[in-house]
């Protein structure tokens, strides 16, 4: 037995433990503040005392807020759409589009998603992380759409990016909107023609 490499992989995993506890208090106390009053409204001090740590332990602090909805927000669309009795993948894909619109509703993703996390993050950045939790599931809805037959044989991967950016556009515009409802039932009815434009029905 190596107890000197035991020993140093039980102080990583220590620390790592750490960190994530960190991380997790962090994001927990960041997130009611951003929604309530934005980036720009919440000082670092103020977080530092609602999560009971060190204002040194406050880096990517919003970033990392701004990914958990991220996460959150595609594991409720995924299963929602799934769990909707979806005939077909552009039945599910109708389901998904209403939840995410539905979603930018809500102040929580309006202020941190959709106001703050590109002026915050910078475009490429927003759109990076965007990306990574929410493009694989279009693309994988519009596979299956292609495979069942609903929509033409063609590249999936252009498609998904031009869905999202129509997506995060009509999400932009509820976030802005003076009467958000008015406008997702807009906007729903844009993306719906959009879709229906791709099948073959």
């Amino acid at each position: 037995m190596n107890v000197k490499r035991d020993s140093g992989e039980a102080v990583r995993r220590t620390q790592a433990e750490r960190t994530e506890a960190t991380r997790t208090a962090l994001i927990a106390a960041a997130r009611p503040l951003f929604a309530q009053r934005g980036y720009a409204g919440v000082g670092t001090e103020e977080i530092a005392r609602a999560a009971g740590v060190t204002r040194g332990a406050l880096y990517h602090h919003f970033e990392a807020v701004y990914e958990r909805i991220e996460i959150e927000l595609a594991e409720r669309i995924a299963s929602g759409a799934l769990g909707a009795n979806a005939s077909s993948p552009l039945a599910a894909m109708r389901a998904g589009t209403e939840m995410f619109l539905l979603a930018s509703t809500e102040p929580e993703t309006q202020q941190i998603v959709l106001l703050d996390g590109p002026s915050v993050l910078g475009w490429d950045r927003w759109r990076e992380i965007a990306t990574e939790h929410g493009l694989g599931l279009i693309e994988a809805t519009l596979a299956a759409a292609v495979e069942a037959g609903e929509i033409d044989s063609q590249p999936v991967r252009p498609l998904a990016h031009v869905l999202m950016g129509a997506l995060d556009e009509a999400a932009m515009l509820v976030a802005r909107a003076d009467d958000a409802e008015q406008m997702r039932a807009e906007v729903g009815q844009t993306l719906e023609a959009l879709l229906k434009g791709l099948s073959r029905d």
